[in-house]
């Protein structure tokens, strides 16, 4: 099996680090034309040319507009809602309503955002796949994480209803699990998750390793990997699932 992504337009929402990084380069690399944005200009100056770049904030609709009616008129294959915070790690009563409604914004909001956009471009070509980046704590509890929470299980839903919605289109609709991935913003939960509980850094690591069956974190590229494979027309009648790629998390809190 050789995937090819030839033909392709793809855009990508926070593609400057990370999984949307990793997912910006796999599809580039298979012939598609990508388009992404992300807050941090800093990543984004540092993709190849071949990738057109925006920073945009996608908390705010008028922002993803902008991009939506450059790329637009000249279709689009693949919609990749990867943008993401893991908002604040406190109890419920410590939230505030800034933080909250960033979280909410970020992770559930600016996923909408971009349905809405793409959908009748889908629906006109008669094909279109969307991904939508979920999160363990999309499909589990997470104490002291309630906004982040709250979004994930928002983009579930979001997703399980998009795939029943659209697919008489022809339009295919699928979540991505992505678990513990290594990286920067990983390290910022397990800092945050450690000072909250006054926990040493790695007691947290290995904390959430052992939520997972297999024990393990994952790469960017792994995740880039399944979303490549879900986007090529090899996964033609692949719609409605949520999809780990997490070495199966079996809780997201060992609380022993």
């Amino acid at each position: 099996m050789q995937i090819s992504l030839e033909g392709k337009r793809a855009f990508i929402t926070a593609g400057g680090a990370g999984m949307g990084r990793a997912t910006a380069l796999a599809m580039d690399r298979l012939g598609a034309e990508v388009f992404t944005c992300d807050i941090d200009p800093n990543g984004l100056a540092t993709l190849p040319d071949s990738i057109a770049t925006w920073q945009c904030d996608v908390t705010k609709s008028a922002e993803l507009d902008t991009i939506f009616d450059e790329i637009l008129p000249g279709g689009l294959d693949i919609m990749v809602n990867n943008a993401g915070i893991g908002g604040p790690t406190k109890p419920v009563e410590d939230v505030t309503d800034e933080e909250w409604r960033l979280t909410m914004a970020v992770c559930i909001d600016a996923q909408f955002y971009c349905a809405r956009r793409v959908a009748p471009v889908f629906k006109a070509q008669r094909h279109g796949t969307i991904i939508n980046m979920v999160s363990a704590a999309g499909i589990l509890g997470f104490p002291n994480r309630s906004p982040y929470v709250a979004a994930k299980w928002a983009v579930s839903g979001f997703t399980e209803s998009l795939a029943m919605e659209l697919g008489p289109d022809n339009i295919r609709v699928n979540g991505i699990v992505p678990g513990n991935v290594n990286g920067d913003r990983m390290e910022g939960v397990i800092r945050d998750h450690a000072a909250n509980e006054d926990l040493d850094p790695d007691v947290v690591r290995r904390m959430y390793a052992i939520g997972t069956s297999m024990q393990c974190y994952v790469d960017p590229e792994e995740i880039a990997d399944l979303i490549v494979y879900l986007c090529s027309d090899y996964a033609r009648h692949i719609s409605g699932q949520i999809i780990g790629v997490d070495g199966n998390t079996e809780t997201l809190y060992p609380r022993s």
